[in-house]
């Protein structure tokens, strides 16, 4: 099967940590960057986490106060997420971080 590049916007109307993207099943996917937008005068605190399904544990990949109209990258170098992993990150200010993740999606071959 083909790998696919793909991408997934997100808009966060809530403080409480939220799902931006989870690898489907038979996937393993890179993540090229996570692009974030503060939209407010203001700085805004954001984290983003890694939840390892296959060892139950999540892991902060990203922590800064994003400063008030700027843009920021959420990854330094891609990050390798395996099947069912989930990407999450959580604001101190809703409606006013948004963003892009953009990653490849490569079909997992020892998959069933």
């Amino acid at each position: 099967m083909a790998n696919i590049y793909k991408n997934a916007g997100f808009s966060l109307s809530t403080t409480n940590l939220t799902t931006i993207y989870t690898v489907p099943t038979d996937r393993t996917a890179i993540v090229k960057s996570i692009q974030i937008n503060n939209d407010d005068a203001s700085a805004i605190q954001t984290e983003i986490f890694v939840t390892d399904t296959s060892a139950s544990t999540t892991h902060k990949i990203y922590h800064k106060d994003l400063a008030g109209d700027t843009t920021d990258n959420g990854v330094l170098a891609p990050l390798v997420l395996e099947s069912t992993d989930i990407l999450k990150i959580q604001v101190g200010t809703a409606n006013k971080i948004e963003g892009i993740v953009s990653y490849l999606e490569i079909f997992d071959e020892k998959s069933p």
